[in-house]
């Protein structure tokens, strides 16, 4: 970490956190009008031609050098179903709820990380597992309104996010960031360029379609900046609480754009997650594996 400025780095995390609300507040938009995997596929296109722009001629060579490849390939993957799955669930779910839904995932790891990477998980952990699932189970209860499809599509990509994040930890020691982020971007952007001739219906896209498109790699691209840069000013002790700010930003754009406002009882088991996730966030201390678009 550089010069400690903890006041900067909070500021630089909670912008990032904005940003992540903000694309998919715009990918829950486009997807009333556009197959999900045609959004997914442009932000992965996007990120990785502004990858390429930007960072190929700083880093050269470092963009693709790897020592696990194969494990690199497959988080990348995982990255992959896990942004198509939680497109799906947009589609169908409020953004708050998705969003609230998709934090089980740091939860998970948790449990995952103790038979599989050797690590303790202790009374603390195991408390903030059973409160995060308490709290989905308040989201996604029967009579909540919400589609079951999409909190299966919600709960899949939390799944899958799973698998991400405990590949980032097994591949940290060895691997480059430039490189990992690289690898998520080019194997999203092979895999779902692949399938747009099955999705894509020959429409053009308007001029304010278009500006959405764009506008969802930039979320991206400059959300993953921000949050990187964050903690180069800020303990990891100090801001792995605060990711859970987007959840209100997730709320107030699905107020803002879409007139939902989640009912008292979401907006109980929305706090249970949040709260469980900062337990696990205080315990660790340590950042969170990143997010990727």
């Amino acid at each position: 970490m550089t010069d400690a400025h903890p006041l900067r780095g909070a500021l630089l995390l909670v912008t990032a956190l904005l940003l992540f609300a903000c694309m998919d507040a715009t990918t829950k938009f486009l997807s009333a009008t556009r197959e999900v995997p045609l959004i997914v596929a442009v932000r992965y296109v996007g990120n990785l031609l502004l990858m390429v722009l930007l960072l190929a001629p700083t880093h050269g060579r470092q963009l693709v050098e790897t020592k696990r490849t194969g494990l690199v390939v497959v988080r990348g993957i995982c990255l992959a179903a896990s942004s198509l799955m939680v497109g799906f669930a947009l589609q169908r779910m409020p953004v708050a709820e998705t969003t609230a839904i998709g934090f089980l995932g740091p939860i998970l790891v948790i449990v995952a990380a103790g038979p599989l990477l050797g690590e303790r998980i202790g009374r603390i952990g195991w408390a903030a597992v059973l409160l995060g699932f308490t709290g989905v189970l308040l989201i996604a209860r029967p009579g909540s309104g919400l589609e079951a499809v999409g909190v299966a599509c919600a709960l899949a990509a939390v799944a899958a996010n799973v698998g991400y994040q405990l590949l980032s930890r097994v591949l940290v020691a060895t691997e480059r960031t430039i490189a990992l982020l690289f690898y998520t971007a080019l194997a999203g952007a092979i895999l779902f360029s692949l399938a747009l001739p099955w999705f894509w219906d020959g429409r053009a896209p308007t001029v304010f379609e278009a500006v959405l498109f764009f506008s969802l790699a930039a979320y991206g691209g400059l959300g993953h900046f921000l949050f990187t840069a964050a903690y180069r000013y800020a303990p990891a002790s100090l801001l792995a609480p605060m990711n859970y700010l987007q959840l209100l930003w997730a709320g107030l754009l699905g107020w803002t754009l879409f007139g939902h406002v989640p009912d008292q009882v979401s907006l109980l088991g929305m706090a249970i997650v949040a709260a469980s996730g900062i337990m696990v966030a205080l315990k660790t201390r340590r950042p969170p594996a990143k997010r990727m678009v």
